[in-house]
Order: C-alpha cells, then sequence, then structure tokens
C-alpha cells in the first residue's frame, strides 16, 4: 500500500492506524476472552462465539463493579464455574470465606522433598 502514489499520504496513515486498532481489539480478545479454539469455521459460528464470549466477560465486569468485588475478573469466572449449578445467590458467593481467604488456607499439598 505504501507503494501506491496515486493515493494520499493522509489516507494511508490513517488506514495503517485503523489497521493498529483492529490488531490491538484482537490481541485484547485474546489476552481477555479466552477463547481456546473455534468451534466453527464459519464467519457466523466465529462472530457468533466472540460475541458470547464477549458479553460473558461484560456481565462478569457488571458484576465486580455492581458487587465491589476486590478478585479479578478470571477468579470471578472460576468461582462462577465452580457453583454453576449451587443456587447460592451471586452476591452471597463472594461473601463465603472459603473463596475470600482461599490464599490464606495451608496447603494440603505433600513434601516430597526436605529443603
Amino acid at each position: 500500500m505504501t507503494n501506491n502514489f496515486e493515493l494520499d499520504a493522509l489516507l494511508i496513515c490513517r488506514l495503517y492506524k485503523a489497521r493498529w486498532q483492529i490488531e490491538l481489539f484482537f490481541k485484547w480478545i485474546k489476552q481477555h476472552l479466552t477463547i481456546k479454539k473455534f468451534w466453527e469455521h464459519s464467519e457466523n459460528a466465529v462472530k457468533t462465539q466472540i460475541w458470547i464470549a464477549l458479553c460473558t466477560y461484560l456481565l462478569v465486569a457488571i458484576l465486580k463493579k455492581k458487587l465491589n468485588l476486590n478478585q479479578n475478573i478470571y477468579e470471578i469466572i472460576q468461582i462462577l464455574s465452580v457453583s454453576v449449578f449451587d443456587k447460592t445467590p451471586v452476591n452471597q458467593l463472594f461473601m463465603n470465606e472459603n473463596y475470600n481467604n482461599q490464599k490464606l488456607l495451608p496447603s494440603n499439598q505433600l513434601i516430597l522433598f526436605d529443603l
């Protein structure tokens, strides 16, 4: 595109800037939506899967904001995924001491080697 001397330099600059924004968007998708693989490869299936992942991410972000949670979004998703079939209200899930103090509990991991 930069070898096309018929196009205005400002237009080429805008096109590269728009392309960079698209690259940043895909980088964000890879980092935050954790789509491991696409179930189908048609245009509609890929768009649908991205929209579902984006909506899920936004719902969790809204939940984090509304409940003023300290956990990051990944931790919130993990807690929600293990309690999908639990009838506990969502706001009570994050008040549970087991989730909040999980890092403070002693590990049940056996020590294989003495240091």
